[in-house]
């Protein structure tokens, strides 16, 4: 279901997720169709938990592009801050739209976009008033040239199997010499196991291994996927889109902060890069 702009997301109270049977890790083949079905389910069931071990690090009035902390209102990657009242700006694979709430402090016109239905629940329940959308990244239910700016702080991008399509649609959607900012895992981790320890340190597989990680249940259905692309295969993408490539950011890991998250931790951020940030401005 896509729910329209502005149209209501119901508030209520957040449910844990259901128990289920540990699914089975595996690279293979996952096609658009199967990624957007399984991200789907695995964002609606692990939404209230997400929330709840990160919302105080992502906060209700900051836009953190990623684990390292690294702020937008430090660095400025969707140009000054006072640049960015009254622009309409699409945020892609929203979440709780916490990104969303800071832009639209800054007197910025946000709507939110995410695949996942709870996500947006949450979104309402801390408090949003903009269009709260759900949709698809691969087909954005928006006009040609709606919005000045877009951006995705580790939204969207890595659950879909066709970023290339993404790019077209958000150069679609963007007016000419609209900024489009994104950030990821950092390629390179591809090869390194997902863990925060020493363990993490060590590469264990190809960096040029494009096949997808899938979470299967035992009738073999995925219930998560994650895909790779090495940074050639994004800048060819934002190029082929129609973008130019301005600025390409990798976060150092900063002394404060001390949190791990996920395979993110202090010890694997003074040695490998966690996070790439595209900076991108529409032809």
């Amino acid at each position: 279901m896509i729910q329209a702009p502005g149209a209501e997301v119901p508030e209520e109270e957040p449910e844990g997720p259901e128990e289920t049977d540990e699914p089975e890790a595996t690279r293979r083949t996952a096609g658009n169709t199967e990624s957007i079905r399984a991200n789907r389910g695995w964002w609606d069931g692990n939404a209230d938990e997400y929330q709840v071990e990160h919302g105080d690090f992502l906060g209700d009035d900051r836009f953190v592009w990623g684990p390292e902390g690294l702020d937008e209102e430090d660095v400025r990657l969707l140009g000054p801050t006072e640049a960015l009242k009254g622009l309409s700006v699409l945020e892609i694979g929203a979440g709780a739209a916490q990104c969303s709430r800071w832009l639209a402090a800054q007197g910025a016109r946000p709507v939110a976009l995410d695949l996942s239905y709870r996500q947006l629940q949450h979104g309402r329940r801390i408090g949003a008033d903009f269009p709260l959308v759900q949709g698809d990244a691969t087909a954005l239910p928006f006009a040609d040239g709606r919005f000045d700016l877009a951006c995705s702080a580790y939204g969207a991008l890595p659950f879909v199997a066709d970023t290339a399509r993404v790019m077209h649609e958000v150069r679609r959607v963007l007016r000419p010499g609209g900024r489009w900012v994104f950030s990821v895992t950092h390629p390179v981790r591809w090869a390194f196991p997902d863990e925060p320890g020493p363990d993490g340190l060590t590469a264990a597989s190809s960096y040029f291994d494009r096949t997808p990680y899938v979470e299967q249940d035992e009738q073999g259905r995925a219930v998560y996927v994650e895909h790779h692309r090495t940074l050639g295969d994004r800048v060819r993408e934002i190029a082929g889109a129609g973008f130019r490539l301005v600025d390409l950011v990798e976060p150092e890991w900063p002394v404060w902060n001390q949190q791990e998250w996920g395979g993110w931790s202090p010890l694997r951020g003074r040695l490998l890069p966690g996070t790439a940030i595209f900076v991108c401005v529409a032809g």
